[in-house]
This record gives structure tokens, sequence and C-alpha cells, in this order.
């Protein structure tokens, strides 16, 4: 299938396999309005820095934590008008998590990307609801499908007219509270022509892995992240935060904002040789 790119229409910014890398990242979610708006700044200079385009990325609500007593987020209401403040304030694309029909309805007021959540994949009503808004849609495979059950995610879509859809590997359950990636599902999402992008920070959770709470490798991120790059994808997403220990949900899978900078400066060097050969 021919190459096709993705198109943010209210910024100047395209998708593709074939294109510059672009950086999807921010904190899991939404803890303060000072925090998020901190990060997402710091995120824009370090991104324009290493010379990649930039979405910030957070969540209003995390519906799937593990434990009751879990920090899920401000809300919709109050999540929406904190990221339209990132929006306004740095002039950057936003996107985040929808859970609902309804949710997508609201969200689409506000961001400039939907995201469907791995365990919410095959979700038909979310799936159509996030296509019929006509933003672009990203939808991150479930731990627990093969990439090729992908094509029947993208026809849910498709079937409502819209072809902005992106695709994400955010690694495969194995065994209890482990994922694992297999480098094979990027090669194989890319054959049906769609961007793919991967999530560097999830694909190294340990879901549950704390009891309460998800643990994480976060020294695997760095060699996940190469990996993917290498292969030609179209965006990474990395989870962040100015203290992973302190983050109210992923801290053990985030990476810390000082590290950010090398290691984009390295993603980006490698990005702009693997296209260039492409």
């Amino acid at each position: 299938m021919s190459e096709r790119t993705v198109t943010l229409s209210a910024h100047p910014l395209k998708i593709g396999n074939r294109l510059p890398l672009v950086l999807i990242a921010g904190p899991c979610v939404i803890e303060t309005e000072r925090t998020t708006l901190l990060i997402a700044g710091k995120l824009r200079s370090i991104a324009r820095a290493a010379g990649l385009p930039f979405i910030f990325k957070a969540s209003y609500d995390k519906a799937n934590r593990s434990s009751l007593r879990s920090y899920r987020g401000p809300g919709i209401t109050a999540g929406l008008a904190i990221l339209d403040k990132v929006k306004k304030k740095y002039d950057v694309p936003v996107l985040t998590d929808v859970h609902s029909a309804d949710e997508a309805r609201a969200a689409a007021k506000v961001v400039d990307m939907l995201q469907v959540p791995a365990f919410l994949c095959r979700q038909t009503d979310l799936l159509l609801a996030c296509a019929a808004t006509g933003l672009p849609v990203n939808v991150k495979k479930g731990q627990f499908l093969a990439p090729e059950d992908m094509g029947n995610i993208i026809e849910k879509i498709e079937s409502r007219q819209n072809r902005r859809i992106l695709l994400t590997e955010r690694g495969t359950s194995f065994g209890y509270r482990n994922l694992v990636v297999d480098m094979r599902s990027i090669a194989v999402m890319k054959t049906t022509g769609y961007p793919v992008i991967f999530d560097a920070t999830h694909s190294v959770q340990q879901p549950g892995g704390l009891g309460r709470s998800t643990g994480g490798c976060r020294e695997f991120i760095r060699p996940l992240a190469t990996a993917a790059t290498a292969l030609g994808i179209a965006g990474l997403f990395l989870e962040v935060h100015p203290d992973p220990s302190k983050a109210l949900s992923d801290g053990p899978n985030s990476l810390s904002l000082r590290e950010l900078p090398a290691f984009l400066k390295e993603i980006a060097r490698l990005d702009r040789l693997v296209k260039e050969r492409q």
C-alpha cells in the first residue's frame, strides 16, 4: 500500500513513516495546571533544539489505574481547560486519551488529535465516534492483539470516511506483569501505509508490578526507542516528568526531563540517517 501522511489542520505538521520523526510527549496524567504548563514549555524547547516536530500529550483521566486509590486526573472539564491553555500559550498541537463516544465529541472541541487507549482499541462505538469527529485518531495496539489485527481497527475508522489514522506499538503481554516489544510488529503495521508510532515508555511497563500501582524498567526506554527509530517510524511517544519518582501516574516508566535533550538528539540523528537511505 502507498505511504499515507496525516496532517494536523491547525498546525503545519505532517506525520508519516518517511517524514521527519514527530515527538509526542508529556506527563502520563495532568497533575496540576502549573506542572502541566511547565512540562509543556520545556518539552517544546527541547524538541526544537533537537529539530523535531512536537505534539503535547497528557490525559485528563486515567481510567485503568491498578488501584481504586490511585490518582486518575482532574477530570474531563478541568483537564480540557488546562490542555486548551497549553495549546494557546505555547502554540503546540495537543493530544489526549478518550474513553467513550461522549468524551470523544467533547475533547474534539479542544485537542488536535484523539487517542484510543490500548485496552479500548477494539471498542467499535468509541472508534466510530473518534472517526466521526474528523480529527486524526491515534490507536494504541492492545497488549493482547497481533499487529495484523489492526486492519480491523483501520476498517472501522475508515468506514466513517476518516483516513487520518495513526497506529501505535506499545508492547505485548508476556506472562504476568511483563511486556515485550516484537519489532516485527512495527514492520507489519507499516504495511498498512499508515504512520506508525512507537510508545517507548509504556512498552517498559510492568502492569500491576508494584501491587497497587504499575512498575516499569525505564533503563530499557533508550534501547527500544533506538531500535524502533532504526526501522523508520513516524513518531516517538514518551511519557516525561520533572521528577518521575514523584509522578502521580507511571513514574517508574517515565523519562526525566533532564535526560531528554541528549536522548532526543541521538534519536533525531538516527532518524535522519535512516530516512536519507530509504
